[in-house]
């Protein structure tokens, strides 16, 4: 049996110039790559022409590729002696189940080699100018997700939003545009509604577009703007001298059909 090699690929927040040269050369060398829906085109445009490109769709509020038939594609291929990566966007271990991945793959035999990418929530608020933590304003910062797996149990807002307030902590939220109302609810239980908050979809692309607002008034605010995902969340007190606008523009654009 041929024996393969994996590389798990963080393609970034989406502009090719953020990748790394240890990703641009692993995306270059594989013969099979798969693909999440994040990943922008020319970024995916640097493989070698040659490659099988896999288009494995992973977006909120859209169909998606179901996680293990990904894992079983990964295993598949490598078994058949392909150089295999599999981009993801931002960091693969940060909220895009790299740690699941890895698990099956050595289970299955398989060394793996981990290639980090800048995350969203860092790519973001560096669009805006926002510090993530700052000696007079955030002591520290908090990536955290608003959209918990079916079925489990789900961060505690109310003990987070205590916690940033008493220790002065940004938090960083992924994935939770579709539940602004629910996180404004929560977080207003330990943090003022006048928490500046900034909302930033598609951040490092051309159509990135963004909304700064207050706790208060977080849905209020996305759903005026029309913003909707991939977008990034940041709370705290780090956005507040900004004073930045919001840019209303047309909604962004449709999923891209899983394969």
């Amino acid at each position: 049996m041929k024996r393969g090699k994996v590389t798990l690929v963080g393609a970034g927040p989406g502009d090719p110039e953020l990748l790394t040269v240890k990703a641009v050369k692993a995306i270059q060398a594989a013969t099979v790559l798969l693909v999440d829906d994040l990943v922008s085109d020319e970024i995916v445009a640097l493989a070698n022409p040659g490659a099988r490109v896999v288009y494995v769709g992973k977006r909120g509020g859209c169909k998606s590729t179901p996680q293990a038939f990904i894992q079983k594609l990964m295993i598949a291929a490598a078994r058949d002696g392909d150089t295999v990566v599999r981009l993801k966007g931002g960091d693969p271990f940060i909220f895009g189940r790299g740690g699941e991945e890895v698990e099956d793959l050595r289970a299955a035999g398989f060394d793996v080699t981990v290639v980090n990418g800048i995350t969203a929530g860092l790519a973001a608020a560096t669009a805006l100018g926002i510090p993530l933590t700052h000696r007079e304003h955030a002591h520290g910062v908090v990536f955290v997700t608003g959209h918990a797996k079916p079925g489990g149990r789900g961060t505690d807002w109310r003990a987070l939003a205590a916690t940033a307030r008493d220790a002065r902590l940004t938090l960083v939220i992924y994935m939770g545009v579709s539940s602004a109302q629910y996180l404004q609810d929560e977080l207003s239980s330990g943090l003022p509604a006048s928490t500046p908050v900034a909302v930033i979809q598609n951040a490092s692309l051309p159509e990135q577009r963004h909304v700064t607002t207050e706790l208060g008034q977080l849905a209020k605010a996305i759903a005026r703007e029309h913003i909707s995902s991939p977008a990034i969340i940041v709370v705290g007190e780090v956005t507040r001298a900004l004073a930045l606008a919001a840019q209303p523009q047309a909604p962004g654009s449709p999923c891209r059909v899983s394969m």
